[in-house]
């Protein structure tokens, strides 16, 4: 959470942009008949003739991430005047609370390291943990974009670890990882460019409706400005005008769990999220009331390695994500057996975890179980056993007898597994090996784990261009873009690990080229 970005909007701000449109949204901006609403619920606020926008800008950019950051700058670096507005009181979301890791396709550390890849393999390991549903003209150019996008944040001043990550699911190591372990490390760079080239970033402001004209272009926003979340009567109605267009970057709904019971009724309350506060979907209904296509809406990713013990994304998921997994065994309590490639993709591993329940269908969480010299490697041991999260044992016997475990099934499955090293092939899940380090020296550790809900693969559907598309003819959406979680269809069924970073920086940047393109409105048109 410390790596969140505190950016309040300032008065100087305030008086140099809103000042020479004061005076509040007009009566002209009124909730009207428009096409896509419903008497009980209009859905869409028209800007006629003559409507008193409190603030103009050429772009204004939903939601303050990874995607939203590379849309505000690509779209400043082509002399536009853009606003970020965030409706928390912090910058990033949860770009900036992610564990920083980035899929690129042909990178440079990946020819000193001898590994082949390319953009083709890259689509190809994202198809097959989608099952196939991706919509694949995007996902390819996430992929093709991926190493422009690298580059493009170690311009911005974004630093990386110097080695690569082989996460479930690839087929080659090709994730970077930022040098801090989160996706701050990327936030942060790319906020101080954005504000060093004046992209104004405004928190504390809630989006409520895109604003249109008779045309159905999008021509602005109505928000509530001073919200403090959760307060829904927070802050003050106003209007802002996009005269450009207006870029979705606002995520997901993962913490929106009445929202997602209703795509998937197993993901109510009782499930919990890796998700800040704040990923409730608002601005993502709101472009489904203005005509927006909604994709595969159901697919909703569970991250495999959190804890129950702890809430949120918490520290077990690093230290699953690169430890546990990688060099550990993933068992069941109750015989002390293997039941999935531990590197195998996420859904893969979900569901495989969900079978494993009690007599009374409560969950029977998995162990993972690792030793000394993997555990210890990883920079965040001491916090973990600090909490309490990943415990600590000198012994097998003790962690199976703490854990409940059949102390000869869990014998049995480390001896196994050793052997498998020792051979070079698990013959018993296919998970790829790494020799150095097989489960012999004591101190062992363990950590319960269970699925979260992580990533909302259903959001707006967009074109390659970023376009978002209208449900009526599937043709853009007149002067609305988006890009990252808030959209849907290139992940398929599953979204594949380090992926998301990848496709937030991608679409990001060529949604903000996209509405840099745009031919500016000059005047609301209205009836």
């Amino acid at each position: 959470m410390d790596e969140r970005i505190n950016e309040r909007p300032t008065e100087e701000m305030s008086r140099r942009r809103f000042m020479t449109c004061a005076g509040g949204a007009s009566t002209a901006a009124l909730v009207l008949g428009h096409p896509h609403s419903t008497a009980a619920s209009p859905s869409v606020r028209a800007a006629l003739p003559g409507t008193r926008w409190d603030a103009e800008f050429d772009v204004l950019v939903v939601g303050s991430g990874f995607a939203a950051l590379s849309a505000a700058i690509e779209a400043n670096r082509k002399g536009l005047d853009v606003m970020v507005i965030e409706k928390m009181r912090v910058l990033g979301g949860n770009s900036a609370i992610n564990g920083g890791y980035f899929a690129v396709a042909g990178s440079e550390l990946q020819k000193k390291e001898g590994v082949k890849d390319s953009s083709d393999a890259m689509v190809a390991d994202m198809l097959k943990a989608g099952r196939g549903l991706n919509h694949t003209a995007i996902t390819n150019v996430i992929a093709e974009g991926s190493l422009d996008a690298y580059r493009f944040v170690k311009e911005c001043g974004a630093s990386f670890k110097p080695k690569l990550f082989w996460l479930g699911g690839h087929t080659v190591a090709r994730t970077y990882q930022t040098h801090n372990g989160s996706g701050g490390g990327i936030v942060r760079p790319l906020v101080r460019t954005a504000r060093q080239r004046g992209v104004v970033l405004r928190t504390g402001c809630k989006m409520l409706d895109l604003m249109v004209d008779d045309d159905e272009r999008v021509v602005g926003l109505r928000v509530r400005d001073g919200y403090r979340f959760p307060d829904e009567e927070s802050g003050q109605i106003r209007t802002f005008r996009a005269r450009r267009g207006v870029v979705l970057a606002s995520g997901g709904f993962g913490q929106d769990a009445p929202f997602r019971a209703a795509q998937d009724p197993r993901l109510a309350g009782v499930i919990d999220s890796t998700n800040h506060p704040g990923a409730t979907g608002e601005a993502m209904r709101a472009a489904f009331r203005t005509g927006a296509i909604p994709v595969q809406m159901s697919l909703i990713q569970l991250g495999p390695w959190a804890s129950p013990d702890e809430t949120g994304f918490g520290v077990a998921s690093t230290f699953n994500l690169q430890t546990g997994f990688p060099y550990g065994v993933m068992i069941e309590r109750a015989t002390g057996n293997r039941f999935v490639n531990e590197l195998a993709d996420r859904k893969t591993r979900v569901d495989a975890m969900l079978k494993r329940v009690k007599g009374d269908g409560s969950p029977d969480y998995p162990i993972v179980v690792t030793d000394k010299k993997s555990a210890e490697a990883n920079s965040s041991i001491e916090r973990c056993v600090k909490y309490e999260i990943v415990r600590r044992f000198e012994t097998l016997g003790a962690l199976a007898k703490f854990y409940d475990i059949p102390s000869e099934g869990l014998a049995k499955t480390v001896a196994a597994y050793n052997a498998s090293i020792e051979g070079g092939v698990d013959q018993a899940f296919g998970k790829p090996l790494n020799k150095d380090f097989p489960i012999v020296n004591a101190p062992f550790y363990g950590v319960r784990v269970w699925p979260k809900v992580h990533h909302c693969m259903g959001g707006v559907q967009i074109d390659v261009r970023a376009r978002v598309l209208h449900s009526r003819d599937f043709q853009p959406i007149a002067g609305l873009y988006a890009a990252g979680e808030v959209t849907g269809g290139p992940h398929g069924a599953s979204r594949l690990g380090s992926c998301a970073i990848t496709d937030c920086l991608v679409m990001g940047r060529i949604a903000g080229l996209s509405v840099a393109a745009n031919p500016p409105v000059t005047e609301a048109k209205g009836s």
